[in-house]
């Protein structure tokens, strides 16, 4: 069935010497992969490779057989042109790293209008605003609702959040937990909204440890999660 929707890159790899494979999560059907062949070819093709960078936005023209196999794509165009994502170096390490946890994080392969529309508007915002280096983490903070793991916020004055229940506790169990100033750090990121991010100061070594809570706390909930290979890229930037 030919299919026109938009669709943000998640990833894509070459595949023989001609062809990419790029996995995108689209607003009409979810998680896709789609092959393209030949599009390393020929620099006068119609689609070309850089389409396909991580995050971008697209509208795509698709043959969808929905068999489980790799789909094939017509046509395609940018949606929403980025300003500075992928030309600020900075940005662009952030884009890299984003784009691999969501490639872990969304496994649906159905429509999910709400959280298309969560990444399409977190996206856009970190183009036009100069970036928050702690940005990375509200963002994916924010995820979490639509993945369906987000923090209960029940009880926050407890001095423990395990993390594999999700919520506050008043005494340790045997799950990891988050405490202290780890969780002091956690804490204000609850309820945020981006336009608040200035108003929250960590030093580096507390984003540092943040940051790799909050990855945890995904591969609590993400069955078969895998931590990101872009990390150490993202803490090399952010020391």
């Amino acid at each position: 069935m030919q299919i026109t929707t938009k669709a943000i890159v998640l990833s894509s790899i070459k595949y023989g010497d001609t062809s990419l494979i790029v996995r995108a999560f689209t607003q009409s059907d979810g998680v896709k992969s789609y092959l393209l062949k030949g599009v390393l070819a020929s620099k006068k093709a119609k689609i070309r490779p850089a389409y396909f960078l991580p995050l971008m936005q697209l509208e795509i023209v698709a043959n969808h057989k929905n068999k489980g196999t790799l789909e094939s794509i017509r046509d395609v165009k940018v949606a929403m042109p980025y300003q500075t994502l992928h030309t600020d170096v900075i940005k662009n390490s952030v884009v890299l790293f984003l784009a691999e946890m969501l490639g872990n994080g969304i496994q649906e392969q159905e429509q999910d209008e709400s959280l298309f529309n969560y990444l399409k508007y977190a996206l856009h915002w970190m183009d036009i605003h100069p970036l928050s280096p702690n940005f990375h983490i509200l963002f994916l903070l924010n995820l979490t609702k639509y993945l369906g793991f987000y923090p209960d916020t029940s009880y926050q004055n407890s001095p423990f959040f395990d993390l594999l229940e999700g919520g506050f506790c008043k005494t340790p169990s045997l799950n990891p937990l988050i405490q202290s100033e780890n969780l002091e750090s956690f804490k204000k990121f609850l309820g945020m909204d981006f336009e608040a991010l200035q108003t929250i100061q960590l030093t580096k070594s507390n984003r540092r440890e943040l940051l790799k809570t909050v990855i945890q706390y995904f591969s609590l909930h993400v069955h078969g999660f895998r931590e990101p290979k872009s990390l150490a890229v993202l803490n090399a930037v952010f020391t």
